[in-house]
């Protein structure tokens, strides 16, 4: 099974460098396709699933607004995952609203289209980032407002996020990330057992591979979880069709 998924793999990169992807000379279409490819899905400091993950995505942006896609399957079929969203972003200034939905969290019998509080396996999150400074610093809060977000008691948790981080530019081709989070209330992040907690510390170093007219941007990270004693370590690249 892993060499038919490491053989995908290959041929998927073969076919987007002879595509033109990451090209300098790209046009300047509204709707962009890409691929990440990632030794470990970390997403704020969690794990998700246990393989190598594919990030299928498409997106259209065009005067602030944003709208995305975007699937996640592990390659041993661990995980799997199916987002939507839309933002706009003014001067610094980003709203959005997100959906996140996991197939294989919720069982082979649950329905996309069911929206009912109760029931739905959806997770709608709010958020805002600010990014109004001349250095490359942001801050970002999120609340997840609706859906399958629910406390001990069964009730919304309102599972809230706040997330700073930093970028250090060494040149056009690479880059040093800083980032810290916590959640503010008893949410997943710590199994809704616990409130404030630091829940992701992460450093990622960006350098992006020039290949001829081709840029193959990867990616390494360390991520430590304080709160579940826990760190790992990721590898991984972007492909832009």
């Amino acid at each position: 099974m892993y060499k038919k998924n490491i053989l995908l793999l290959i041929v998927v990169v073969t076919i987007a460098l002879n595509n033109n992807m990451y090209s300098q000379n790209k046009d300047n279409s509204p709707i962009n396709l890409s691929l990440e490819i990632s030794s470990k899905y970390m997403w704020r400091g969690i794990e998700y699933g246990t393989a190598p993950t594919l990030f299928p995505m498409i997106s259209f942006n065009k005067a602030g607004f944003s709208i995305f896609g975007m699937g996640a399957y592990a390659f041993n079929g661990s995980h799997q995952e199916v987002d939507l969203g839309v933002s706009y972003t003014y001067k610094g200034l980003t709203v959005g609203v997100s959906d996140y939905y996991y197939p294989s969290a919720v069982g082979e019998k649950d329905s996309y289209f069911d929206f009912n509080n109760k029931t739905t396996g959806h997770y709608v999150e709010s958020y805002i980032m600010l990014s109004p400074f001349k250095i490359p610093l942001w801050f970002t809060l999120s609340t997840y407002v609706y859906g399958c977000d629910k406390n001990t008691d069964g009730n919304q948790a309102y599972s809230s996020y706040i997330e700073v981080g930093y970028n250090h530019y060494f040149n056009d081709n690479n880059y040093l990330s800083l980032i810290a989070g916590a959640n503010l209330n008893k949410s997943f992040y710590t199994n809704y057992e616990s409130g404030f907690n630091v829940v992701n510390i992460m450093i990622k170093y960006t350098h992006t591979l020039v290949i001829n007219k081709f840029l193959l941007p990867v990616s390494a990270s360390y991520i430590i979880n304080p709160y579940k004693e826990k760190a790992f370590f990721t590898l991984s690249t972007y492909i832009n069709f």
